[in-house]
């Protein structure tokens, strides 16, 4: 993947552009409104909880549900009026794999290649590049059903890539992979970024949206709750640290949440407690026996839990 950045005047253009985008199923407004633009170049995030409306902004984006009110437009074209130009740039890794399995892995990324056009010797060295990409060179010709979990969906990021799209959106890319694959996909998806890709993220994991996202929208009962880059919403929504506490009794726990300064919160049987400097708090739990505490930088799960609550979805 040959390194280019996109031009300036194509890297202030949107290459998505939300404008009040509503969605209703029945009487239910499951997407109230939304406005957002992801620029050429960067890594776009869209974060919430399940239900936020998350995957159906997606479904909408790549044209194959139409919006009920509000303007969408991906590389300046209607969509869905003009949503299969759209897709034709576009590449898409969905949550779930859905390689077929009577195929080997190379069959699968010439099929693939087939519906763009792409054939002969071109298709064959593109899908060559693609395996050397994904580190899968060495299984070009194996069954789907003998690959690992992680190898099927480093597949499908090498299957989305096969027609050179400008826009790569992931359905949380990720879920379900262990941390030395996760973090492969990270360093890939990075090398997209730097190739020029634009990148369309949905992820649960706060981790990823931090290491990848250039900016990201955090969604809940379909209207965005706030934007900006991973370190301006944690510098905007939390206190800069954060102490996670187990095994306070009463009159500890007590003391703590009077504490000047200090911002907590129960959570089950931890208490956190938020704070501009958390040293001399630090230092107090020290001396007690028969704590657990935790001392760390607040982070974008902080921010998200904020926002969204704690209670769980279903």
């Amino acid at each position: 993947m040959t390194a280019a950045s996109p031009p300036v005047a194509e890297a202030a253009r949107a290459v998505v552009a939300v404008r009040g985008l509503i969605k209703r199923f029945g009487a239910a407004e499951v997407v109230r409104g939304i406005d957002f633009e992801v620029r050429a170049g960067q890594c776009f995030g869209l974060l919430g909880p399940n239900g936020a409306g998350k995957t159906t902004t997606l479904r909408m984006i790549l044209g194959v549900s139409g919006p009920d009110g509000g303007e969408l437009s991906v590389f300046g074209l209607p969509v869905p009026a003009q949503g299969r130009r759209a897709r034709a740039r576009m590449g898409v890794v969905p949550q779930i794999d859905n390689l077929d399995p009577d195929f080997t892995v190379a069959e699968n990324l010439r099929v693939f290649g087939a519906y763009y056009g792409l054939a002969g010797e071109a298709l064959e060295r593109r899908i060559d590049e693609l395996l050397r990409f994904v580190e899968l060179g060495e299984k070009r010709d194996v069954r789907i059903d003998t690959l690992s979990g992680g190898m099927k969906r480093r597949l499908s990021i090498a299957r989305a890539l096969v027609n050179d799209p400008r826009l790569l959106i992931l359905d949380e890319p990720t879920t379900g992979l262990d941390p030395q694959v996760r973090h492969m996909i990270w360093a890939r998806l990075r090398d997209l970024k730097q190739a020029g890709k634009t990148l369309l993220l949905t992820t649960h994991y706060m981790e990823e949206a931090e290491r990848l996202c250039d900016d990201l929208i955090i969604m809940d009962h379909g209207r965005i709750l706030d934007r900006g880059s991973p370190r301006v919403l944690v510098e905007r929504h939390v206190e800069p640290e954060v102490v996670e506490v187990r095994g306070l009794d009463t009159a500890l726990a007590t003391q703590v949440r009077e504490l000047e300064g200090v911002r907590s919160e129960w959570v089950g049987d931890t208490l956190y407690c938020y704070l501009q400097d958390a040293e001399e708090l630090v230092e107090r739990f020290k001396g007690e026996s028969g704590l657990f505490y935790l001392h760390r930088p607040a982070d974008l799960e902080d921010v998200f839990l904020n926002l969204t609550g704690r209670e769980l979805r279903e």
